[in-house]
């Protein structure tokens, strides 16, 4: 299969090209150049089985076609549980028991299998450029933290993750390298998308992206939705419908490529914080971009998703459809709190706030109707609370337990370099790794 770009103005690519190169050279995300046929399919008896069947299509004819099964079991030992909820016909997908507790790990660590894979026997190392709103960042550290010929510039907005978060990001050291940026997670994309279009830079330091744009971590994101929704039909008879939190709306578009292979997803509701781009435009604005605020859910302080270029691709571009396909509500800090506090004092359940805004926008779904009783719907719990303690806690009144592999991390010491939310600083650090 190959691949091209949203921008239509790059030669299409072979998937390793695409997932060496990040970004296609005209800016663009890469896509498939035909989407496979819908398919029926079946749960696996893991996560890593049912990703290696639902993933072959996209591998086809690939020099890592042979490789996608070490891959996927590489990448896919921890598990992602699909939980019920204290309220009837609700339930949680964990997605947070891997390294970094949050579900990126499932896509950096499929990236880097990958891209281990593609750079063996190379001589000049490639460079990850990675922007994170918090999770990003400590994920793709973890995941290529020591793998030769691999090198990892993390982009993060100074004082504007939560402790733990920054501590992640900065504690592993070695081939990882963390840049505080005086700036917005906006400041940091946008820096990040300037040194992937550098081609002059790129002559002299190779490099590629570990962000959702990238097609490596896109691709395996799916296989999460596919194994639950799956698994749940078998159990029950029914779809799944899903709350996503989301940001730059990769996650959510993992999970609308799966429904479009044959998955049996129901509706695909999208979850967002008081950056509102994503609910004023399907409400029936334009699609505007937007300087970030600072919320609680700060993984999700995005004013710019980057992957709504792909969700427009997927529809052709024809807005009308595309708004009719999908609803998209906005939580506020304050009642992301007040969801957490009450969900814990009723049901005893502990969300962190991008999970909370999740929950939230099912409450509300529920509440208008506009999700049936008789409805199965999850919620994907991106990230947990205890990377959050000090919103988390205070609400609840008790300390959240760490999870062990989080607490290693949070063990070693942690060092970040400052770095201006300019370009050129960013490029000349580039040119000294």
């Amino acid at each position: 299969m190959n691949f091209i770009s949203t921008r239509s103005a790059s030669p299409a690519a072979n998937l390793s090209q695409a997932i060496a190169a990040g970004l296609a050279p005209d800016g663009g995300l890469y896509v498939p150049q035909q989407m496979p046929a819908s398919r029926t399919l079946q749960a696996g008896d893991s996560l890593a089985s049912t990703a290696n069947e639902l993933l072959q299509p996209f591998f086809a004819g690939d020099a890592l076609e042979a490789e996608l099964s070490g891959i996927c079991q590489q990448a896919f030992d921890f598990p992602a549980p699909l939980l019920p909820m204290a309220t009837p016909n609700d339930h949680v997908l964990e997605l947070f028991h891997g390294p970094t507790a949050a579900f990126k790990d499932f896509g950096a660590r499929f990236l880097a299998a990958s891209l281990s894979r593609l750079r063996a026997g190379q001589g000049q190392p490639l460079t990850i450029v990675v922007a994170t709103s918090g999770d990003t960042g400590a994920a793709v550290a973890a995941a290529f933290h020591n793998q030769p010929n691999l090198k990892v510039v993390v982009l993060y907005p100074d004082g504007r993750v939560s402790p733990r978060q920054a501590h992640q990001l900065g504690c592993l050291g070695g081939n990882i390298r963390a840049l505080r940026v005086a700036g917005s997670f906006d400041d940091c994309q946008a820096m990040a998308k300037q040194a992937l279009n550098d081609r002059d830079l790129q002559a002299q330091v190779p490099l590629s992206s570990a962000n959702s744009i990238s097609l490596g971590r896109l691709l395996p994101q799916m296989s999460y939705y596919a194994h639950a929704a799956l698994s749940h039909q078998a159990a029950h008879g029914t779809v799944l419908n899903f709350v996503i939190p989301t940001g730059n709306l990769g996650n959510a578009m993992a999970a609308v490529m799966a429904r479009a292979l044959g998955v049996p997803l129901g509706r695909i509701v999208l979850a967002t914080n008081a950056n509102r781009v994503l609910p004023d435009y399907f409400n029936g604005g334009d699609y505007a971009p937007k300087p970030s605020v600072a919320t609680l859910a700060n993984a999700m302080d995005v004013g710019a998703p980057s992957n709504f270029e792909r969700l427009r691709w997927l529809y052709d571009g024809d807005d009308a459809a595309l708004r009719d396909a999908f609803v998209s509500r906005a939580v506020d800090d304050a009642t992301i709190r007040e969801t957490i506090a009450r969900r814990y004092r009723l049901h005893g359940e502990v969300f962190c706030p991008h999970t909370a805004t999740a929950v939230q926008v099912l409450e509300q779904l529920r509440a208008s109707g506009d999700a049936a009783a008789d409805q199965h719907w999850a919620v994907a719990a991106t990230a947990h609370p205890a990377k959050f303690e000090s919103v988390v806690e205070p609400l609840i009144g008790r300390e959240v337990p760490v999870p062990s592999a989080l607490a290693e991390l949070l063990k070693r010491p942690a060092h970040a370099e400052p770095c201006a939310p300019e370009y050129a600083a960013l490029r000349r650090t580039l040119l000294e790794a």
